[in-house]
């Protein structure tokens, strides 16, 4: 189902029971991450802070921090439902025929809802208007004790090419430097420090709106790892069945959801100097380093009449971004496997906060198809930033992690089946001796052929035989076993 908006999915989270009102004060320095970080690990309820010290609004968070309130917030069962929906979407073969064209009709409209939608009059996000904009009245949160200072970790970052006119949407903290500025945490391989460097080469000023609190498939969204010829927006209808409504900012040409909880509008000086921003206690469980970005300047706030903050917290896993990564883990299986047919099944384990490890499962038809698989993955955009991937054969489940584990620690030879690749990592790795630049690690935990060079017999797994399995499960309650 689609949402209205944020707090609309708050109210079918309180009616499920899977959201906790917190009616004591509390301080958006510290003290938040603390409480959230306990109920994080022990997998607990969405928390809303309803008095917030130095501020007006309530804080939403860890909202998305379990696999039923991700799969919620996508309004399916299961991610995997996902999945499928777009696996079957992409399937050509559905188009052929006459018959086949008709069944396919349901699918051609929903393609009418996947279109963003601009009203032409004011939205929800515009019902209260600043021009004196103080950042500092916001329950922005300082989250860890190393952190700079407070920091936007929910921001939906909008901006527009100047040459395609092609609005992008992403996700990039920004820390607050005084009432009305921020830091603008574009990494140089993402999607908006490139529309960043455009700008650059006329000079001046580049337009920005950060929307805040939507409807979760809008906020999702805008962290998908999508091609650029396709709008983030576009994806959210898609996921919402149903159009994203768009309103234009109040001070630039910039289209925000009509139904955010906050929206910042401002611009980015691209003549103007960088300046240090962080460090920032990461999704990686570590301080990423302070580093020079760009400075967001912000104008103008606008905002419902009782809006709800929305923010989260990152770290040592399991929290609430997990979550997310695993949503795009079986959402876009189904694209990855149309490009690598072999591949059976992924896992990004929560560990690997996100592409640090990839454990894949594949059909192996020839010597050195592990290593193809590997060099394939590492090659498709954001998966270039994977740190290890593992491949096991197709029998093995890649979620099944002390099975891996035992074929890893078994099946390898370390001179033949391990693979060293040189090539991008992500701003955030702190391990390689160069910032964004080093190796990665590839590992063949396959049966090896004799034509990989193996030249003993394979042994095999220790397995009992189905009737004996049988007699046991048919004899279970005899034995008074519990």
């Amino acid at each position: 189902m689609a949402y209205k908006d944020l707090q609309e999915f708050i109210e079918k989270l309180e009616e499920k029971g899977m959201l906790k009102r917190i009616k004591t004060e509390v301080d958006s320095v510290l003290e938040i991450t603390e409480i959230t970080d306990r109920v994080s690990k022990n997998y607990g309820p969405a928390l809303l802070f309803e008095k917030v010290k130095g501020s007006a609004f309530p804080v939403l968070i860890n909202a998305m921090g379990t696999y039923e309130r991700m799969s919620m917030a996508l309004g399916v069962d299961n991610l995997d439902d996902i999945g499928k929906d777009i696996e079957e979407f992409i399937d050509m073969t559905n188009y052929l025929g006459l018959m086949n064209k008709f069944k396919a009709l349901p699918r051609l409209t929903r393609m009418v809802s996947v279109f963003p939608v601009k009203l032409p009059t004011k939205g929800a996000c515009q019902q209260v208007i600043e021009h004196e904009p103080d950042l500092f009245k916001l329950p922005v949160l300082k989250c860890w004790p190393g952190d700079a200072g407070r920091f936007f970790t929910l921001p939906l970052v909008f901006t527009k090419d100047p040459i395609s006119g092609i609005q992008n949407v992403g996700m990039y903290r920004l820390q607050i430097f005084d009432k009305n500025s921020t830091g603008m945490h574009w990494h140089m391989h993402k999607d908006g420090r490139e529309i960043y460097e455009h700008y650059k080469a006329s000079g001046g000023r580049m337009p920005v709106s950060v929307a805040l609190g939507c409807d979760p498939a809008i906020t999702y969204a805008a962290t998908a790892p999508l091609p650029k010829m396709i709008d983030e927006m576009m994806f959210a209808g898609f996921l919402r069945k149903m159009p994203v409504k768009l309103v234009k900012s109040i001070t630039n040409d910039i289209y925000v959801p009509a139904d955010a909880e906050f929206v910042l509008e401002g611009y980015v000086d691209v003549e103007e100097e960088m300046r240090l921003e962080g460090p920032f206690g990461d999704h990686t469980g570590y301080y990423s380093l302070a580093d020079y970005y760009p400075v967001f300047h912000v104008t103008c706030i606008t905002r419902k009449k009782n809006p709800i903050y929305p923010t989260t917290v990152v770290g040592k896993p399991p929290m609430e971004d997990c979550y997310m990564g695993k949503a795009t883990e079986r959402i876009f299986l189904p694209l990855i496997k149309m490009q690598l047919t072999e591949i059976v099944e992924i896992n990004f384990p929560l560990e690997g906060v996100f592409h640090n490890c990839v454990i894949v499962s594949i059909k192996k038809r020839y010597p050195g198809h592990a290593r193809k698989v590997m060099n394939a993955l590492w090659g498709m955009g954001q998966m270039m930033y994977t740190k290890m991937i593992i491949v096991v054969d197709e029998d093995i489940n890649p979620s099944d992690l002390s099975t891996v584990a035992w074929k890893v620690f078994n099946n390898i030879d370390a001179k033949r089946d391990l693979e060293i690749s040189e090539g991008p990592l992500d701003a955030l790795d702190h391990a390689s001796n160069l910032p964004h630049f080093g190796h990665r690690l590839g590992i063949d935990a396959t049966k090896k052929w004799t034509s990989e060079g193996h030249t003993r017999a394979w042994p095999d797994d220790i397995t009992m035989s189905e009737d004996i399995k049988e007699l046991v499960s048919r004899k279970w309650d005899e034995y008074g076993i519990e």
